[in-house]
């Protein structure tokens, strides 16, 4: 997003955690001056831990954003989420008339739902929408990523036309099928990347993977990605005597970098659970396996069933690890399958494809920063 409106002509700051110490401070990049602040992330923490952690974010966050407009007038301030009342941070750009754009990438009353296995109605989730109605109603403008979810803010008292959808696709400069060679190897070569925690399944596909290995030679999974999990999956992998044959991996890669390593595999996997938050995600990683023309294994969920049919993505019953064996078994025994699924995926990219949600996004912003006299219209997914 920075990067698509650098391209339009407008100066970008981005401020943002450091991932280590050895990340530099300030850094420009694709055109956008980034801003480290001294705040990390570490998933491992409980929910006190995390607010903690939001907190000091928030108020790093506030001293810079307010030191740098006090310098230098922003016109339009974006902030992403987690967490929502991260957009108190643009407090003092408000008061002196710049626009505010909310980001929910994930809704926080779901995802702390799901995170710590509790239900809407209890105290602490209740204390979580309220924050989150807060920051709408502090917010000139909200997108978010789904239809669905964009409804659900609706349903919670934001007005359809202060909402708007702006999907998380794939970069279309590095993830484009046909691109790159596919794998040589023979055998099954599969593919998990993204965050490495339970709600994701990953100890569900290694299960499935146990159950099909022997019957498929030279078969091979890899995961990439880091998260509060990983030394499950590890031990996971051990137990069942997987290490020969699956690669856990936890390295920092550019998107070049990760397109490359995807496109070494013949299928990417998404074997999510079903909750109440991630029924409404659509997956980057779903987007990103089928820019690239991979087949696909999914979890059947809400929100992938509302963008993706079963003759572009190989479906499967949520947890249901016998099945997902089946699925996983069905596309190595037919690779006209596999290549029917990657050929239709074209469906997918053709209507959902960065270019013109950058178009959309570039044009919303614009015309919020204009100011009254041309308020900006909803984006709506198809």
């Amino acid at each position: 997003q920075a990067e698509a409106l650098v391209e339009r002509g407008h100066a970008v700051d981005v401020i943002c955690l450091r991932r280590d110490d050895a990340e530099p401070q300030v850094e420009q990049t694709g055109g956008v001056t980034v801003y480290r602040v001294p705040v990390q992330r570490d998933k491992r923490r409980g929910m006190v831990g995390q607010l903690l952690e939001y907190v000091t974010f928030a108020l790093w966050a506030f001293l810079e954003v307010t030191r740098r407009h006090l310098r230098r007038r922003y016109d339009v301030v974006q902030v992403h989420n987690l967490p929502d009342f991260l957009v108190f941070a643009a407090l003092v750009p408000r008061l002196s008339g710049s626009k505010i754009i909310l980001d929910l990438h994930d809704l926080m009353p779901e995802f702390y739902c799901a995170k710590f296995n509790t239900h809407m109605q209890s105290l602490p989730v209740r204390l979580v929408a309220c924050q989150e109605w807060l920051a709408c109603r502090f917010a000139h403008h909200i997108i978010t990523v789904t239809e669905s979810w964009r409804q659900t803010l609706i349903l919670r008292g934001v007005p359809p036309a202060k909402c708007s959808v702006v999907m998380n696709l794939a970069d279309t400069r590095y993830f484009q099928a046909g691109s790159a060679a596919r794998p040589t190897e023979d055998g099954l070569q599969l593919i998990y990347h993204g965050t490495i925690t339970r709600r994701y399944g990953l100890d569900l596909l290694l299960q499935a993977f146990a159950r099909v290995r022997d019957s498929i030679p030279g078969a091979r999974l890899t995961i990439h990605g880091r998260g509060e999990y990983i030394q499950d999956v590890r031990a996971l992998v051990e137990s069942l005597a997987l290490e020969p044959v699956v690669s856990v991996q936890s390295e920092f890669l550019t998107a070049a970098e990760l397109a490359q390593l995807i496109r070494a595999h013949h299928v990417g996997v998404v074997p999510y659970r079903r909750d109440i938050f991630t029924d409404g995600i659509l997956p980057t990683k779903l987007m990103e396996y089928m820019a690239l023309g991979l087949a696909v294994i999914a979890a059947r969920t809400p929100a992938i069933t509302a963008y993706c049919d079963d003759s572009m993505v190989e479906l499967f019953t949520a947890e249901d690890v016998d099945e997902l064996a089946q699925r996983i078994q069905h596309l190595y025994h037919h690779p006209e399958r596999r290549r029917e699924l990657a050929r239709n995926t074209s469906r997918f990219n053709q209507q959902h494809n960065w270019p013109s949600q950058r178009e959309r996004y570039a044009t919303l912003v614009e015309e919020l920063a204009r100011g009254p006299q041309r308020s900006p219209r909803p984006v709506q997914s198809a």
